[in-house]
């Protein structure tokens, strides 16, 4: 059994920074790459980054790259996301997810999903 729980979010301003944590439960946490989403009302859940299972090579939306950085701490089971210069469209519920299939771009690929962590970017 997984659980991935999610923390870390907030209401910031514009420009501002916040890190997201995600820690998941088990033993089996550093065989397997992991993943960022995020959801805005009304959008469907689109890809924000992800992370190979030994940190070997990270893979970032286009409209995040540049400002977040995703990272892992295998030995403390926990994922992390970085994220800087802020802006009003990060607004969202992030969400982490562990990779089981090909695809990393899309929540298909995914399965063990957190509940999500609020993230408000103000102006």
């Amino acid at each position: 059994q997984v659980q991935l729980a999610e923390s870390g979010g907030g209401l910031v301003q514009a420009g501002g920074s916040l890190r997201l944590s995600c820690v998941a439960s088990g033993r089996t946490f550093s065989r397997y790459n992991m993943g960022w989403f995020r959801q805005a009302p009304g959008k469907e859940r689109e890809f924000v980054a992800s992370i190979s299972a030994l940190s070997r090579s990270t893979m970032y939306a286009d409209s995040v790259k540049g400002r977040f950085v995703i990272s892992r701490d295998n030995a403390k089971n926990t994922l992390l996301l970085q994220m800087n210069s802020l802006k009003l469209e990060d607004t969202a519920v992030y969400y982490c997810a562990i990779q089981y299939r090909s695809i990393y771009y899309d929540p298909s690929g995914y399965d063990y999903w957190g509940q999500g962590t609020q993230v408000t970017v103000s102006s």
